[in-house]
């Protein structure tokens, strides 16, 4: 993702039903586990960081790009410029690593797993977060830099595959991923979705999602995958 399209994400991201509703799902998420380092991996503007220092921990947000950085700082948040597939920090030193739509955006994925791995303490958690299926690959994932979606048993087996053990994976956004199929079938340009939403229709878009926390859907087909793990 270019510098552009970060800025004009970080400022779509307060009110945006997306954004709005992926913080609420690592809020719940993260809720009950016991503080500690934590450390975002491609945090972009640190809307998700933010979410984490609010829950108590200590957390630093690592971003490639300069303009993502630079955003994240402005608003109080502990950032550092670098490449997720060779984190700049020492083995074992965090409770915590999380990647909400970043691993999509790397060509090589299994480094950066394999960077999570080695940077996480016994006992420390990786969460992650990936567009689903390539069903639904078009112009947007284009325009957004992406090199691939996600199907659910090949992302459990890049995870187990570089020794965390998989807690919990499910679908999310589920709701709406005909709706999602559908639009993308129309359009082929390489053109980013994330916009600006009319108030009335992004309430509706929120809830739709937020009725997931409710429905039994973790296992139907979504348009992102969640998967939490833990490293042994």
């Amino acid at each position: 993702m270019d510098d552009a399209e970060i800025a004009k994400s970080a400022a779509l991201e307060e009110r945006h039903w997306w954004y709005a509703e992926r913080r609420a799902m690592v809020r719940r998420t993260a809720a009950d586990w016991p503080t500690g380092r934590a450390l975002d991996v491609g945090c972009a503007g640190g809307g998700n960081t933010a979410v984490l220092r609010d829950l108590g921990w200590s957390v630093t947000g690592l971003e490639y790009s300069p303009a993502g950085a630079e955003i994240a700082a402005s608003r109080g948040l502990d950032v550092v410029r670098g490449d997720a597939t060779a984190l700049p920090f020492p083995d074992a030193s965090f409770d915590l690593v999380m990647a909400t739509d970043v691993w999509e955006h790397i060509e090589d994925d299994g480094a950066v797993a394999r960077e999570t791995a080695r940077v996480l303490r016994p006992g420390g958690r990786a969460l992650v977060a990936v567009p689903c299926s390539m069903k639904l690959w078009s112009g947007h994932d284009v325009a957004l830099g992406h090199f691939r979606r996600y199907e659910r048993d090949e992302l459990a087996r890049l995870v187990a595959g570089v020794g965390l053990e998989v807690v919990d994976l499910r679908s999310w956004n589920v709701l709406l991923r005909p709706v999602v199929r559908a639009r993308r079938r129309k359009r082929s340009e390489a053109e980013s979705e994330m916009e600006p939403v009319n108030p009335v229709l992004n309430a509706g878009l929120r809830t739709a999602v937020a009725l997931e926390r409710v429905l039994p859907l973790r296992r139907l087909p979504g348009v992102s995958l969640v998967v939490s793990a833990r490293k042994p």
